[in-house]
């Protein structure tokens, strides 16, 4: 079976494999922070605090380290697309 990378420059695809498991680190360790306040999204556990379901501290701190592992994600899903984009026009 042919890998993904084969097409790619070395360069490149060990720019894409490094983005990519960082897009995968940001997304379990999002998840861990969410799955150990119960919370399924940001939103359900920004909710969960303000109905005083749980505790304020420390739980506003895990929504806000929630927050930046997601938009950090985002961002860096950006940057993997600028990266593929580039990687095929050479």
């Amino acid at each position: 079976m042919a890998s993904f990378y084969d097409d790619f420059e070395f360069d490149d695809a060990q720019q894409l494999e490094q983005l990519s498991r960082l897009i995968f680190e940001l997304r379990e360790n999002r998840d861990a922070i969410l799955k150990a306040s119960g919370a399924a999204d940001e939103i359900e556990l920004l909710e969960r605090i303000y109905n005083g379901a749980i505790p304020e501290h420390p739980s506003y701190e895990h929504y806000l380290s929630a927050r930046i592992l997601a938009d950090t994600r985002e961002t860096v899903r950006a940057m993997m697309a600028e990266c593929l984009s580039e990687a095929r026009r050479t």
